[in-house]
This record gives structure tokens, sequence and C-alpha cells, in this order.
């Protein structure tokens, strides 16, 4: 999977910057290549198989002995822990529920760990991407959200997770990053200059 270029990344950081001037809003945007590794995902589905695997051939005896029984079942965990490693793959075989539960976590790891919940006013709001599970999720802090619904974050959303299904993942950022400063400017305009948050797209490869 490609993560967004420099210079791309770059694109996003002047995004920022265009709309942080004219908003207390302290923004910040995350791109993560996977929310998790889900490294036990191959093994649990190969297991599964394989288990039941020698029950359905319970029903043709004549076709081979216990010996070459266990040889199949070993064979086929094998194999298949190997195909299901393939990553497009192994995101087909997680519930979508599950892959949006990771993604969400980890969204909200990066809103603490970025210390978007120490800003001046309360006024810290991510926009944060997870490609594997086509995740999208802007949090926002009090200051933000005592101000804007939480329906308008929803619709930009929507459009932005559009845009990560077909790939443009650089597009639905800047689109994302222009919608949400119409609504910040609108709504927390800027009282005086500051940047307490670099400004740059934090990658998680």
């Amino acid at each position: 999977m490609t993560l967004l270029t420099e210079s791309e990344q770059q694109q996003v950081a002047d995004a920022i910057d265009r709309i942080e001037r004219d908003t207390d809003a302290e923004v910040v945007t995350v791109l993560a290549a996977q929310a998790d590794d889900y490294q036990y995902i191959p093994l649990l589905w190969a297991s599964l198989v394989s288990l039941i695997l020698p029950g359905a051939l319970l029903f043709y005896p004549d076709w081979m002995g216990a010996g070459q029984l266990l040889l199949v079942q070993w064979v086929t965990f094998i194999v298949l822990a190997l195909i299901f490693r393939i990553p497009k793959v192994t995101t087909r075989l997680i519930p979508r529920a599950v892959r949006h539960w990771r993604a969400s976590n980890l969204a909200r790891r990066q809103f603490i760990e970025l210390d978007l919940h120490h800003t001046e006013g309360d006024t810290g709001m991510l926009i944060f991407v997870s490609e594997a599970e086509r995740y999208v999720e802007i949090l926002v802090d009090r200051g933000i959200s005592s101000r804007i619904n939480d329906a308008v974050w929803a619709s930009i959303v929507t459009n932005f997770t559009a845009e990560v299904r077909q790939g443009r993942t650089l597009e639905g950022f800047l689109a994302c990053i222009d919608a949400c400063g119409t609504q910040l400017q609108q709504h927390l305009p800027a009282t005086h200059e500051r940047n307490e948050l670099p400004n740059r797209l934090v990658v998680i490869d």
C-alpha cells in the first residue's frame, strides 16, 4: 500500500496552514496504512477451515486413510495461512465492525498522543484516515464541539470516505480540510495568531 508522497504530504500541510490563519482551531492530520496488523486473522481462518475439512472428507471414507487425512489437514492449514496473509485477502476476512473498531481506537490514541486535548481553549481537531480499513474520522475537543454540531463533521467524513475508497486520499484530505476550514472560520474565527501544534501530515506506516 502506497501512502502519500512527500510532495503530497506538503500539499496537506499547506492546506492546514491556509485554514489556520483564519481560525483559532489547531488542526492535525494523521494517515495510517492500517490500524492493526491482524496477525491472528490468517491463522484463525486457516485453523477453522482445516478443522472443518476432515469432517467433510469423512463422508468419503474410501478416499483416504487417517494418515492421508492428517496430511491433507496440515497442507490445507499451511497453504491457507500463507494465502490469508496477503493484505487484500486479510482485510476481506475481517468483519467491518472489527476493522472500524480498531481504526477508531487508533484515532483516539493519536488524539491523546499528539496533545490535541491540551490546546488553548480546547480547540484541537484531528482528521484521521486509515487506508486499509477505508476509515475516516474527525475528532474535536470541547471548544469546537460546543460551537459546531457533530452532524456537520459526519457529512464531511462521508465525502472523504468515498474518496479514500476510490484511492483518492490526497484529494479527500484537501477537500476535507477546506470544508472543515469553512466551518471553523465561521464558528471559531481567529482571535490572535498562534500555532501550537505542527501542521505536517503524521504518517503511520
